[in-house]
């Protein structure tokens, strides 16, 4: 029983990497029903640049993590700029590639830049301390990781159900066209998205770099990211954390009772399974749009 237990909450320490990630991806997909494959290497390069700050330029804890949220909203915006709102006329499949496009981009800058050793990110929160919950442990990071991600989740439900912004990208999601005719600045809002998107993702990536830092430590995140997204619903952002959460405790369980090394195939058979049975996603409610 207290195996079980210490896998429970360890699946929810490891589901709300996972939720910042989805919660991320959720929030460009509301505004634009595109999913943005290049949300980690957002993270990623934001997250170099704290390390940047931090080891190289020596700036304190309380300027360098300001400055790279900062970034992170700049860079948000330069993207959906510079490149997103250059396209001509394009489909979704072909905002999916450019979003690839841009993350073979920033993953090859942070590859040029600081190479391919493993580093660490220096953090207030030691990731090693532990947290006993009577017999149950959880480390330090784990509990902050799952605190934040809570609040993140909070603000923004909060945001786009009262705020006339968070209203302005719901409607600029259902109907881009009919949203314009009604004075809404739709690429301003889309640029805003893009910008609170790579925010959030900053965020989890600066969760996650005190563990593991090399270029491809989003990539797993990532892609258990944008499956609770699937699984929750990808226009519900309380369904993307929960779907987070299901799936960082289903592969816990999965890991610590049938088998470790097909832990991660977990992620895609849910996806495969919930798409089968309610294509919208578990805590999504479908629409139909009109023509």
């Amino acid at each position: 029983m207290l195996d079980f237990l210490q896998m429970l909450v360890s699946g929810v320490a490891v589901g709300s990497s996972y939720a910042l990630v989805g919660l991320a991806m959720v929030i460009i997909y509301k505004t634009s029903e595109v999913p943005n494959f290049a949300q980690g290497e957002m993270a990623l390069i934001s997250s170099f640049f704290t390390f940047m700050l931090l080891e190289q330029c020596g700036f304190p804890y309380y300027a360098a993590f300001p400055l790279a949220l900062l970034f992170a909203v700049l860079l948000g915006f330069f993207l959906e700029f510079t490149v997103l709102r250059r396209a001509k006329d394009p489909n979704i499949l072909g905002m999916i590639a450019i979003t690839i496009g841009i993350e073979m981009i920033l993953l090859g800058l942070v590859s040029w830049k600081f190479g391919a050793d493993p580093k660490t990110l220096p953090f207030p929160i030691s990731p090693y301390d532990s947290i006993a919950l009577g017999e149950v442990f959880i480390s330090a990071l784990e509990a902050l990781t799952v605190g934040v991600a809570l609040v993140i989740m909070l603000i923004l439900f909060i945001f786009f159900r009262f705020s006339k912004l968070g209203v302005a990208m719901k409607a600029t999601q259902q109907n881009d066209t009919a949203a314009r005719l009604m004075g809404i600045r739709t690429n301003r809002i889309l640029m805003f998205t893009w910008g609170v998107s790579s925010l959030v993702g900053c965020v989890a990536g600066l969760l996650i770099s005190p563990i593991t830092m090399q270029p491809y430590m989003m990539w797993d995140p990532l892609l258990k990211g944008f499956a609770a997204a699937v699984m929750g619903g990808m226009t519900s952002l309380p369904g993307a954390v929960l779907g987070a959460y299901l799936l960082g405790i289903i592969e816990n369980l999965f890991g610590g009772y049938v088998s470790i090394e097909f832990k991660s195939v977990v992620a895609f058979a849910i996806i495969v399974l919930v798409l089968c049975i309610k294509p919208s996603g578990l805590f999504a409610r479908h629409y139909v749009k009109k023509v």
